[in-house]
């Protein structure tokens, strides 16, 4: 079963969501992504569920997801040390904070991390935590990089378990947010002066680069984490910067398959039934 948000996704994504049939089940949400993210924990807190089911996440709700991402972290650090002898610093794209997760728990085991900064669209929970102590989850909103749409991140528990002492955590991160307005000239402007054709997603890393003292980023070496191919964004991306954003084969081949989804209140026992109902 495959759980997205109604509406609140580009129709690119929506296809990689929704063209694969047999035992995968695509079901539009009328909601946001956050109620997708509690149907799935309700669900697996549900006994009449567990009983007849067998239930996991595929999403960075599970270990299974951050542990091999850590991986990326692990890699990209020790070539940099090895090309430079400095160690990498990264900036994050972040919305349920399970990249960035994964990042920490490497530098955690040991590996040449240096800073890492968690770059958020315009849902401002993880910024505003940072700035005042206060943990606020809230209603998410919609944004250009609507991979990172959370109001309430998963593993925000994850990274205050990792980091109990405020202090602690202000040090070991820093976080910032980034408008859908500054996103769109972040890709326009990335492309003329760099060549690169970025995501929304992408771009907010890339702002939250520029934001950066001068002094600060002559410091050491940065990382960019890339997310998505700006092709699962055409609407957004080719009209700033002008022209048709190359489409790699392995996605074009998914406009050929059929699509196909069930829509679905956000509610749990209408969740509970199609899950009975497959078995």
């Amino acid at each position: 079963m495959v759980l997205f948000p109604k509406g609140l996704v580009s129709p690119t994504q929506e296809r990689q969501l929704t063209c694969w049939g047999g035992n995968v089940r695509a079901l539009a949400v009328r909601g946001t992504f956050d109620d997708c993210q509690r149907l799935v924990k309700q669900a697996f807190l549900d006994e009449s569920l567990r009983a007849r089911t067998a239930l996991a996440s595929a999403n960075s709700i599970n270990l299974g997801r951050l542990l091999p991402q850590s991986i990326y972290y692990a890699a990209t650090s020790l070539d940099i040390l090895r090309r430079y002898g400095e160690r990498a610093s990264f900036i994050v794209p972040s919305g349920n904070l399970g990249n960035a997760l994964a990042c920490l728990w490497a530098r955690q085991l040991g590996l040449p991390i240096g800073e890492v900064i968690l770059a958020h669209n315009a849902n401002r929970a993880v910024p505003d935590f940072l700035a005042s102590g206060e943990w606020r989850p809230r209603p998410s909103i919609a944004t250009l990089a609507s991979a990172m749409d959370v109001g309430n991140p998963s593993n925000m528990e994850r990274l205050r378990a990792l980091f109990p002492d405020l202090q602690e955590l202000r040090g070991a991160v820093s976080a910032c947010s980034v408008t859908d307005a500054e996103i769109r000239t972040r890709i326009r402007v990335g492309y003329e002066e760099y060549g690169q054709i970025w995501c929304p997603h992408t771009a907010i890393a890339a702002e939250a680069w520029e934001r950066l003292p001068e002094e600060k980023r002559a410091r050491g070496r940065w990382v960019l984490v890339a997310t998505a191919h700006p092709a699962k964004f055409p609407e957004i991306v080719e009209p700033l910067i002008g022209r048709a954003v190359p489409v790699p084969p392995s996605l074009a081949a998914l406009f050929a398959r059929p699509s196909e989804s069930t829509e679905l209140d956000a509610d749990l026992a209408a969740l509970r039934a199609l899950l009975e109902e497959r078995g």
